[in-house]
């Protein structure tokens, strides 16, 4: 199997995780049905408009408050605190230390950068790659070509892990070795397997 020279995580599921007790919580303080809200704002009407950056992420959030008829529910979703998984970076830094190259891809809105600051995530991806800067979410081949096209590398250098098993498909297309990430114990497995992690 030829050498690994970088490695592709997603961001959410992955390296960052939301608490769904949080959003659990706000519809029950909203008096709203449970997985209301995210039957709304992950519909994909609004999904792929966000995620392909033709709205913002605010645009996002004020229109799942029209639909769901509560602004104010909205908003708390909207602002949900998040949480670096820090036994993922550990591999992160671990493959970096190995020379392994290491990115992000994410189907993501407008406000990505900030976010991907506000947790310092920078100083331990080589570049993070944002559909909505990009115009292509995963599972399209597109996505993925471009991030190819961008560090140089060919789809049989690069490994690609996602949480969502569907959104292998467009990295297997094009021959990208993939891991379905389900916990911190498979990815490093998966890693030495394909040669990236010793």
């Amino acid at each position: 199997m030829p050498p690994i020279r970088a490695v592709l995580f997603d961001l959410d599921g992955v390296v960052r995780h939301f608490d769904p007790e949080n959003v659990a919580g706000i519809e029950r303080v909203h008096g709203l049905e449970p997985g209301s809200i995210e039957a709304i704002a992950f519909a994909p009407h609004h999904l792929e408009l966000v995620t392909t950056g033709r709205i913002s992420r605010r645009e996002w959030v004020e229109r799942v408050g029209v639909e769901l008829g509560n602004a104010e529910a909205a908003e708390a979703w909207g602002s949900q605190p998040f949480h670096v998984d820090e036994e993922v970076l550990g591999h992160v830094d671990e493959l970096r230390a190995n020379g392994i190259r290491t990115a992000i891809l994410t189907n993501g809105t407008d406000t990505i950068p900030d976010e991907i600051a506000s947790i310092d995530l920078g100083s331990h991806f080589e570049a993070v790659f944002n559909s909505a800067e990009i115009g292509w979410t995963k599972p399209d081949v597109r996505a993925f070509q471009h991030v190819l096209d961008a560090m140089q590398l060919a789809p049989h250098e690069v490994f690609f892990i996602d949480d969502s098993f569907g959104k292998l498909a467009g990295a297997e297309a094009l021959d990208v070795p993939t891991h379905h990430f389900t916990g911190v114990a498979g990815l490093r497995e998966a890693l030495r397997s394909a040669g990236a992690l010793h």
